[in-house]
């Protein structure tokens, strides 16, 4: 049975591995980097989470509870509306619980580039260990995109998923925000950017089917 002080450590490993990971990346934190800024042992993390995988997945979980949680209940929504969901109000819901995802709160930067760090990381056992976490809810989100779109085959709907959670995982990580030559343009619209992703990937998904 878990104590307070047990309650505590695990959630410290959780909070310096999420922080550390978006920082450097999976394969660059070493577990002695994480215990240390936990203020741990390694024993700790076994007892824990068994190893460095199972704190990262543990780091997932957590991570991805709420973005999950959010994203089925505005689907739910949507499909209580007369008519099934179209496009644009699935990318807006699935943009918008990943671009928020930890707001308020100076801890929701760590969470979101977090999030980008781990879609983007090289190693696909990295990737397969985030996609098993979110697969329940983005597979629904997908299989609605797909029936929204029939003029696009379900391979070319795929295609364009895929792109919108790179994309996502790129906002995410405050990547996209470097993709430009030079300093960063003035916005005197003060749109958002989040508003922005969602309104290009809106018009890439209604776009016709390539080589169409």
């Amino acid at each position: 049975m878990s104590t307070p002080r047990s309650t505590a450590t695990r959630t410290r490993l959780l909070d310096a591995a999420e922080r550390l990971f978006a920082e450097h990346g999976f394969a660059a934190t070493s577990l002695r980097t994480v215990t240390d800024a936990a203020e741990a042992n390694v024993a700790a993390v076994n007892y824990h989470f068994g190893s460095k995988e199972g704190l990262l997945r543990a780091v997932v979980e957590r991570a991805m509870a709420a973005v999950n949680g959010e994203r089925r209940r505005l689907l739910d929504e949507l499909r209580t509306r007369a008519g099934p969901p179209g496009a644009a109000d699935l990318v807006r819901a699935f943009v918008t619980t990943g671009a928020h995802v930890g707001d308020p709160g100076a801890g929701g930067a760590d969470l979101r580039r977090f999030l980008g760090r781990v879609v983007c990381e090289p190693d696909p056992a990295i990737r397969r260990l985030f996609g098993a976490e979110v697969a329940p809810v983005e597979g629904e989100y997908l299989a609605a995109l797909t029936a929204a779109l029939p003029h696009l085959t379900p391979a070319e709907v795929a295609y364009r998923y895929r792109a919108m959670v790179g994309l996502l995982a790129l906002h995410q990580s405050g990547t996209l925000a470097d993709f430009h030559p030079g300093p960063p343009p003035a916005d005197p619209t003060g749109q958002d950017d989040v508003e922005r992703l969602t309104t290009l990937l809106t018009a890439a998904f209604e776009a016709p089917a390539a080589g169409g």
